[in-house]
């Protein structure tokens, strides 16, 4: 018994072995990637499309308040475009962890001597890894096309972190639902749940201009708060409004998603250790 005890490794080599297992996972998602690019410039394909067609085609003929023209909408579409993209990376999420449990990817990885987050925190390292390059070319894509921030570096930075924190809080429920459903071909019915989701917010049109009971639902969807955040830390235009939700996006943009983690972080912890039965 106390040649055991002693023979165990201590927290902090149980925590370095962790840290390198998940290394060791995240080049594994990254190196995927590399070998089939097509995957990341297609996900990137929608956003960017979003942006040249309401951008170019409809800026013309909408109006937001502040926003003078076409550009003045292109300056109100790219937050929401960045948050949406955000949103929707939940699907590559959720497809690449659903692939890995549906082929028994993810019980060889937990049959062998390694730490038990690894598989996780590998994936969640990967992902967040590519939304940042994503981003950063969303960014760019706005830029080109006359999309400028107005409150100052910090504030621009701010926004980004925000936008970044709601993908986290997406990677979790992707990986929740990736661990829980163990049929391929699913993408659709992830799909489903989440472009109205994504579509049912300020994006593209203001709450007040909605029934009133779906303004309320839209104003209180998490994407919403972070959309009207990054709009207001950017200094790009937006819908205002008069409710308590919209007066504090900010602060929401914040607690939307330290909810979610709070909720499906552990959720997947304990699916993941689960899955066999």
């Amino acid at each position: 018994m106390t040649a055991a005890a002693v023979s165990r490794p201590g927290p902090l080599t149980r925590l370095r072995w962790a840290v390198a297992d998940g290394a060791t996972l995240t080049r594994r998602d990254l190196d995927h990637w590399a070998r089939q690019p097509w995957q990341v410039v297609i996900g990137l394909l929608f956003p960017v499309m979003i942006v040249l067609m309401f951008g170019y085609l409809l800026g013309g003929g909408m109006s937001v308040p502040g926003g003078v023209g076409g550009s003045g909408y292109r300056e109100f579409l790219i937050p929401g475009t960045l948050a949406l993209t955000m949103v929707f990376g939940l699907e590559a999420t959720f497809q690449a962890v659903n692939l890995d449990v549906a082929r028994g990817v993810t019980d060889r990885f937990r049959s062998m001597p390694m730490a038990s987050s690894a598989v996780v925190v590998g994936r969640s390292v990967a992902d967040m890894l590519s939304s940042a390059v994503g981003l950063a070319i969303l960014v760019a894509c706005g830029l080109a096309v006359g999309w400028r921030w107005h409150n100052g570096l910090a504030s621009a930075l701010a926004a980004i972190g925000l936008l970044l924190l709601l993908r986290f809080a997406m990677l979790w429920l992707g990986i929740y639902l990736g661990l829980l459903v163990k049929s391929e071909g699913t993408l659709v019915a992830v799909q489903i749940l989440v472009w109205p989701v994504g579509f049912l917010s300020n994006t593209f049109a203001s709450p007040s201009s909605m029934p009133s009971w779906l303004g309320t639902v839209a104003e209180w969807n998490p994407l919403s708060s972070t959309v009207a955040a990054a709009r207001e830390l950017f200094g790009n235009p937006g819908w205002g409004g008069d409710s308590w939700i919209a007066q504090h996006a900010i602060l929401m943009a914040v607690l939307w998603p330290a909810l979610l983690i709070a909720i499906f972080f552990p959720l997947s912890v304990r699916r993941y250790r689960n899955l066999d039965r």
